[in-house]
């Protein structure tokens, strides 16, 4: 009988990963949209709206939402700087019933010379979605 049960709860679950990774996927191509668009502020979307969102990149960590937006306004003022933005997604791997662990390679094509590097993005599952709670970009 306990066989049975988790034969028939099996997919359930199985659907429910896939749906979590759906949505992290699709909040990952919106913010790629609202990139190559300008806009600084859909792009954020989908970060923890918080002073305790994390962004660690080559000049050490950030705390705090609005502290990486002015940080991204300022690294990208310019639609030179800004460029169009590209990800990879190379691993994403469940870490518990409320996170994820998105391993990728970001690069921007733009006309102040592309660059690119790698980032890790740790997301967790709220009341509204997920949402990114760390990152580190190199």
């Amino acid at each position: 009988m306990k066989f049975l049960f988790a034969f028939l709860l099996f997919p359930l679950l199985s659907v429910s990963q896939s749906k979590d990774e759906q949505q992290i996927l699709d909040l990952l191509s919106n913010q790629t949209k609202a990139w190559n668009q300008g806009d600084f502020d859909k792009f954020m979307v989908g970060y923890l709206k918080t002073d305790s969102l994390m962004f660690i990149g080559k000049s050490g960590i950030t705390y705090g939402y609005a502290a990486t937006l002015n940080n991204y306004r300022k690294s990208y003022a310019g639609a030179d700087k800004m460029g169009k933005l590209s990800f990879d997604i190379l691993h994403l791997k469940k870490l518990g019933r409320k996170h994820y662990l998105v391993v990728g390679k970001w690069s921007l094509k733009r006309t102040a010379g592309d660059v690119g590097g790698y980032y890790t993005l740790t997301f967790e599952k709220q009341k509204k979605g997920w949402v990114i709670v760390a990152d580190h970009s190199s």
